[in-house]
């Protein structure tokens, strides 16, 4: 802002401003203030960042600058705490130069002056006492002439050339969309400069990688010449001629089977130089083998951060601020319905338990139950059994993996097919058992009567072992 900018804002805000109230201040940035003086969508904007200081009326809703503001800074609580509710009496600019004053009378007839310096790296906002010395300084930090009277600096010997140039009509809402459009360009590139580091940061780093396991791969050598080299020294343990670390063998690999010099571990004999170096060989075949693969993906991973680059630099040239904005979102993940929690399932007619194998044991309570449980509730591999000779429930084994069923499980089950039956009493009771598949139901015949085509059989001791068995 040169000096004819200011001096036609300053023209407009002694007409806007003049006996107004000092009311609510939002700050938008370390040097930024915005200051309500009861103009309807429109508030006093300051800035004395020094590479863009500015001052003038911007319109924007009193919402979004609830949200853009922070927390006052010590000068802000400082201006609030001798600003609030006085009036503005006067505003004028020094001749020359880039400097206003706004002059404020509170209800107690005493006078403040806030002064907005807009001189580039002298920058900054000064509160004074009715006599013009230092309250509070924003920017100024060593503090050092607090109470002392304000005094200008120096005017540049040679003004700024003239950057924006006005028409007729209110200078702020001019500025107001200049410096809007001035901060979202300098925000875009930015943005567009961080953005673009990190790409670039990850290609080298793709690439960097991709030399140190070409170097890697060096180091390890050729498994083949490994192998090669075990393979001659076994084949020359008896004619070698050793001389410290090197050993002299005849290369049969190669045409007219020359005499061939190597070197070896002078302390190893031929044997393990030949097992070292077939060891060798495994270890450079694997990380050839691996190394290879590492080495594909980031051909692929830098192929895709190339192109990336050249997407960004078509949205950069296109100047697209939705593209830029989502360019390093991931795509968003479609939204899955948790699928709710399957309850545990209610069988009526059984008592249900879990075995000390964690499988679980079902047991009929009465013969309709028994039918129930055995024809519709049992699965093919689960394992059925019945007290031999005795009216009891019946006992399922459920098998879901279809594996083996511990005998300690089936020895629990059988013990409850005992203590549920007539034969609960004796001392031993016979237990028939067999997978559920080998029974079948005679035709009209009673509840819970069954047909075993195939059974084993155990005689256990009735008794529903709670020490090892657990209702559930």
């Amino acid at each position: 802002m040169n000096e004819t900018v200011l001096e036609r804002v300053v023209e407009e805000l002694q007409g806007a401003l003049t006996v107004r109230y000092f009311g609510k201040i939002y700050q938008l940035g370390p040097v930024s203030f915005a200051i309500d003086f009861g103009l309807r969508g429109e508030f006093l904007f300051i800035s004395v960042d020094p590479a863009s200081p500015r001052l003038y009326l911007t319109q924007r809703r009193t919402r979004d600058l609830e949200k853009q503001s922070v927390a006052l800074n010590v000068f802000g609580q400082m201006m609030r705490a001798k600003l609030s509710g006085a009036h503005l009496v006067g505003i004028s600019k020094d001749p020359l130069d880039r400097i206003v004053r706004l002059s404020f009378r509170t209800e107690e007839m005493i006078y403040r002056r806030l002064v907005v310096q807009l001189t580039g790296r002298t920058a900054d906002i000064f509160l004074l006492d009715e006599l013009n010395r230092i309250v509070a300084v924003l920017r100024e930090q060593a503090q050092t002439r607090i109470q002392q009277f304000y005094v200008a600096p120096p005017r540049p010997l040679k003004e700024t050339a003239d950057v924006l140039q006005l028409e007729a009509g209110p200078p702020s809402a001019q500025l107001d969309k200049y410096f809007a459009a001035t901060d979202a360009a300098k925000a875009f590139d930015t943005k567009a400069k961080a953005i673009r580091s990190r790409v670039t940061k990850s290609i080298r780093q793709q690439r960097t990688l991709q030399e140190n396991l070409q170097k890697d791969l060096v180091r390890h050598g050729d498994p083949g010449e490994h192998k090669r080299t075990g393979d001659l020294l076994l084949a020359n343990i008896a004619t070698a001629e050793r001389d410290g670390n090197k050993v002299r063998i005849v290369d049969y690999y190669a045409d007219g089977a020359p005499v061939i010099e190597i070197e070896v571990d002078e302390n190893r004999s031929l044997q393990d130089e030949a097992a070292a170096r077939f060891r060798q060989y495994t270890k450079a075949k694997h990380a050839s083998e691996e190394i290879a693969e590492r080495l594909k993906q980031i051909d692929r991973e830098t192929g895709n951060l190339e192109r990336r680059l050249q997407q960004f630099d078509a949205i950069i040239q296109s100047r697209d601020e939705a593209a830029l904005d989502t360019f390093e979102k991931p795509a968003p993940v479609p939204r899955v319905t948790a699928k709710k929690s399957a309850k545990p399932e209610k069988i009526s007619g059984v008592r249900r338990y879990l075995s000390s194998d964690g499988y679980e044991i079902l047991v009929g309570r009465a013969a309709r139950d028994n039918d129930n449980l055995t024809f519709r509730v049992a699965q093919p591999n689960d394992l059925w059994m019945h007290a031999g000779d005795y009216p009891g429930s019946h006992v399922v084994v459920r098998n879901p993996t279809r594996k083996e069923i511990p005998q300690r499980t089936i020895i629990e089950a059988a013990q409850l097919a005992g203590k549920f039956s007539q034969a609960s009493e004796d001392a031993k009771v016979v237990i028939h058992y067999t997978e559920r598949k080998f029974l079948s139901k005679p035709k009209g015949a009673a509840p819970g009567l069954v047909r075993l085509s195939r059974f084993r059989s155990m005689t256990v001791e009735p008794k529903e072992a709670l020490d090892r068995i657990y209702k559930i």
